[in-house]
């Protein structure tokens, strides 16, 4: 017998270049820089005490004052109060809201169960306009009142479905077991399934959050009180030229309007990166059936 040749090397396979990674990576490097470079201009103008127009790499006149204007301004100060009440507030309503209703209708055996599912479905397709929520909205008393900009978000059904497919995802014998232990639905309800719901609960609550701290059109339509106006209202009256705060010390109107432009982004650019995971997650699980 022949012996065999040991010393073969195996061939090397061919060098090929992929071109998707490299375009999509340049299409990622340049919409990165379509988003940064606008964020980056504010960031700078904000910090510089000079009127100038034009991109900068750096404030020319470096000073804190328009950022001293935005929270220490009456005029500013109370709009981002209405602001940051509406947002907490608004919400852990949602949230509970979102929640319980959810969790009803996961309880197959309760009568009118499709009923209800299909009520609120109904309501995503079709709305009674605009014209009817403000006539039901004075007719409650609720505008002019922070109460409405509260109560009228809260009431999400999207956020509701997303929910009752995550708790339809729990394993029904979780629930069998504990009523088997005695525990009564509600007991169910915050001793196992609010804890298995973290990565929902974090990222309905961050949409619920990032609606109320951005919301324009429910102040444009049901406050006509100043006072009651939130940030994003002063923010916009800003920007059009009309009732600009005094600045303080050797801060100008553009250093100011920067200023509360990086405010009113800066908490959930804050909140972002920590939540991320479990918005994607949360997303994923709700909205995905297999």
């Amino acid at each position: 017998m022949e012996a065999t040749n040991t010393n073969i090397k195996p061939r090397k396979k061919p060098f090929k270049i992929s071109v998707f990674p490299i375009v999509n990576g340049i299409l990622f490097v340049i919409i990165c820089l379509v988003i940064l470079i606008p964020i980056w201009k504010v960031l700078v103008d904000s910090f510089d005490l000079t009127t100038g127009y034009g991109m900068k790499l750096w404030p020319d006149n470096f000073g804190l004052e328009g950022y001293q204007t935005v929270l220490t301004n009456p005029s500013l100060v109370t709009p981002l109060k209405n602001s940051v009440i509406t947002t907490v507030c608004g919400t852990l309503l949602g949230l509970t809201l979102s929640t319980l209703g959810a969790y009803v209708l996961i309880q197959w055996d309760m009568p009118g169960r499709g009923l209800f599912a299909g009520l609120l479905m109904f309501t995503m397709i079709f709305s009674g306009g605009m014209i009817p929520s403000y006539i039901v909205m004075r007719n409650l008393g609720l505008t002019n009142t922070l109460l409405g900009v509260i109560l009228l978000p809260a009431i999400n059904v999207y956020n509701l479905v997303l929910m009752r497919n995550f708790f339809e995802g729990i394993p029904t014998s979780l629930f069998e077991s504990a009523t088997l232990d005695g525990c009564t639905p509600f007991k169910i309800f915050y001793k196992i399934v609010l804890p298995l719901s973290k990565a929902a609960l974090a990222s309905i609550g961050l949409m619920f959050a990032v609606s109320y701290w951005n919301d324009y059109t429910n102040y444009k339509l049901y406050i006509t009180k100043a006072n009651l106006y939130n940030f994003q209202m002063k923010l916009r009256s800003m920007m059009m030229g009309s009732n600009l705060p005094t600045a303080i010390g050797s801060a100008t109107e553009n250093t100011v309007q920067n200023a509360a432009v990086i405010v009113a982004i800066l908490p959930f650019m804050i909140l972002y990166p920590f939540l991320q995971k479990y918005f994607v997650k949360g997303i994923n699980i709700g909205a995905v059936k297999e």
